[in-house]
């Protein structure tokens, strides 16, 4: 009797193999689905910084599920788990080759959220273009471009739209990555003839005058660095700035210094001019006698 009821149970499983198969692929997709994307979704609410770019990510998330899943259940109708492990082995390496550069995105999109090298309202630098991140999509990074067809650092309001895919092979620079402050420096070249100590003086008292708040806030003083030039002294004042205000701060910086060096009568600016000295020549007096 249990001889025959394990021979119609073999009988029914090798009949619906199949389908059985089929169901059970479709069962642990399912299952392994509703796990991940749970635990994804809470994981990408707390790191994105807009829930639509989650929601965007979410959705290819599950078309791509439902699409290996459509795959996987249709070959495991044959019954075979050897076709099943090639057949998903080949899907593998189509949607691979076919999908790279999307897929590249999104895994850059992921990395950006992971590993933050940069994030909204950041001013960086990618493929050596300077500008303020305005926002990160699935596919491309935003950027506010600095500078451009204009000399210095200010906002020129043009959008340059860099593909996701790229960062892999980009080196990023990011201003405030871990400070909030970044070094800058005023360079001033001033003569030989001038009085050291008084042009430290101006430059450090303009620096502290412009930087008041961020000195109170770090703690840390400007201070000069000099070195010896062909024509004069080079002296650079250095301070803390934001790096998205840096190029109001040394403008602001430089107007004050060229208002106090016009002012004293120890310190003058070195330019580039040439001086002219005549001297008269001297008749050669005639040799005496032998």
């Amino acid at each position: 009797m249990l001889s025959r009821v394990v021979e119609q149970a073999s009988g029914f499983v090798a009949a619906y193999r199949g389908p059985m198969l089929s169901l059970l692929t479709l069962l642990i997709f399912v299952v392994a689905y509703f796990l991940i994307t749970k635990a994804l979704r809470r994981y990408l609410l707390h790191r994105a910084e807009k829930p639509e770019n989650v929601q965007n990510f979410l959705l290819v998330w599950r078309y791509l599920w439902m699409g290996l899943a459509l795959v996987f259940v249709l070959v495991s109708f044959s019954g075979s788990l050897t076709s099943l492990g090639i057949s998903a082995a080949f899907v593998g390496m189509i949607m691979g080759w076919s999908l790279q550069a999307p897929v590249t995105g999104i895994a850059a999109w992921l990395m950006i959220l992971l590993k933050r090298p940069f994030k909204i309202g950041d001013r960086i630098i990618i493929a050596g273009i300077i500008g303020d991140v305005s926002d990160i999509t699935l596919t491309h990074v935003h950027l506010n471009q600095v500078g451009g067809t204009v000399s210095g650092e200010e906002r020129s309001g043009r959008g340059v739209l860099i593909p996701n895919a790229t960062l892999f092979q980009q080196i990023i620079h990011n201003y405030t990555l871990e400070a909030t402050y970044i070094l800058d420096e005023v360079p001033v070249l001033i003569t030989y003839e001038s009085d050291f100590d008084e042009a430290e003086r101006i430059l450090l008292d303009a620096a502290r005058q412009v930087t008041r708040d961020i000195i109170n806030e770090t703690g840390q003083e400007p201070f000069i660095r000099a070195e010896l030039a062909d024509s004069g002294i080079r002296i650079r004042l250095r301070y803390n700035t934001l790096g998205t205000d840096r190029q109001r701060v040394s403008s602001d910086i430089v107007r004050i210094v060229i208002s106090r060096f016009s002012q004293s009568d120890k310190v003058e600016f070195c330019y580039p001019h040439t001086e002219v000295l005549h001297r008269p020549k001297q008749p050669k007096e005639a040799p005496g006698p032998a």
